[in-house]
């Protein structure tokens, strides 16, 4: 049976390798791997009971926990099973494709449409104050903009500084960009708990992060600390960013 081993086999278990890389990654940046651990110790299990011992009753008993347990995965993974599939229709390929049959173009930022919020940014950074602002793309953000405060105002740069003035009621939370406008401020985002994050970072980079991890927006920092201005991007940072790189990787098409 060894020697039937061919081409189609070997791509049977390349991509079983990949499929099993790819959650592994999913999982170390939720801060799921023990999670992701003991499902594959299950799954072990699992085979060497029905496959190598072939024990009936246990074989059974397991059969129907692993029915059960898809469900459960998925109900209890749906954020990364969303990311996954995010992932994969945001491929250049994919998006044009889907872009071609439903007739829709991508509706880029332009420079004068940023300018404000760049503008704003530098201000806020010259004067040390906190910043955290998140422009919304092909995924909606509906889930977030209903933990604040609804405003759907211009864009502004006088609005974003007053909104994130110190003695502002909405300045600890994030505000929300959305089609051009600002759609709401004090938001909730989600913290990520990825472990490679650094230490010297705060609690608004990690929301940044942890927002750019499950959607295609860019979450923009300032830092209160340094006046730094940062960019969360699809789960990378881009640090210490002047106005012609903020810019730029805001109104850069991919």
């Amino acid at each position: 049976m060894f020697f039937d081993f061919g081409i189609k086999d070997f791509i049977d278990i390349l991509l079983v390798a990949f499929l099993l890389y790819y959650t592994y990654k999913l999982m170390k940046v939720s801060g799921s791997i023990k999670v992701f651990t003991g499902i594959l110790m299950l799954i072990l299990i699992w085979l060497v009971v029905t496959q190598i011992l072939e024990m009936k009753l246990l074989g059974s008993i397991f059969d129907t926990l692993m029915n059960v347990g898809v469900i459960a995965l998925i109900v209890l993974f749906q954020d990364e099973i969303r990311r996954f599939l995010f992932t994969l229709g945001s491929h250049q390929r994919f998006s044009a494709l889907g872009n071609f049959f439903s007739g829709a173009k991508k509706d880029a930022l332009k420079h004068s449409d940023i300018m404000p919020v760049v503008m704003a940014c530098l201000s806020m950074g010259k004067q040390k104050v906190g910043a955290l602002i998140v422009i919304e793309h092909a995924i909606p953000l509906d889930e977030v903009v209903r933990t604040g405060e609804e405003i759907d105002a211009t864009l502004n740069q006088r609005l974003i500084e007053n909104i994130f003035f110190k003695n502002s009621p909405l300045h600890d939370g994030a505000m929300v960009i959305s089609k051009k406008r600002i759609k709401a401020a004090g938001c909730i985002l989600p913290v990520s708990h990825d472990l490679e994050i650094p230490k010297d970072l705060g609690l608004r980079h990690r929301a940044a992060m942890g927002i750019s991890q499950q959607s295609d927006s860019h979450a923009i920092i300032v830092s209160e600390e340094t006046g730094a201005i940062s960019v969360a991007y699809k789960g990378q940072f881009y640090l210490r960013l002047n106005a012609e790189e903020l810019e730029s990787l805001l109104t850069k098409e991919e």
